[in-house]
């Protein structure tokens, strides 16, 4: 049985940092291209961070660049986002997603985990 459970989120006053995880099983982690989505209320969900099966590439949207920071722990089956000086526009549910280029694609989500910033 596959599951993504994220955890980590909360409440932050803008500037601070959280750092959120999301542990994996029920697939070959290794294989999978790691992700970090959010949606905010009223927006569509919107790729955060991403990382290579094996963490040698990453990538980021232009509005975390710099702040946010995505790895991997390949032994430990878990993916993590460390997001330093928040702004209360990061409010928003994060989800974990792995994802295996194949031919049908294979993807998997977690349920999200709530990220309010917030004074």
């Amino acid at each position: 049985q596959v599951q993504l459970v994220e955890s980590g989120g909360g409440l932050v006053q803008p500037g601070g940092s959280l750092r959120l995880s999301c542990a994996a099983s029920g697939f070959t982690f290794s294989y999978y291209t790691m992700s970090w989505y959010r949606q905010a209320p009223g927006k569509e969900r919107e790729l955060v961070a991403g990382i290579s099966s094996f963490g040698s590439s990453t990538n980021y949207a232009d509005s975390v660049k710099g702040r946010f920071t995505i790895s991997r722990d390949n032994v430990k089956n878990t993916v993590y986002l460390q997001m330093n000086s928040l702004k209360p526009e990061d409010t928003a549910v994060y989800y974990c997603n792995a994802e295996r280029v194949t031919l049908p694609p294979v993807r998997y989500w977690g349920q999200g985990t709530q990220v309010t910033v917030s004074s």
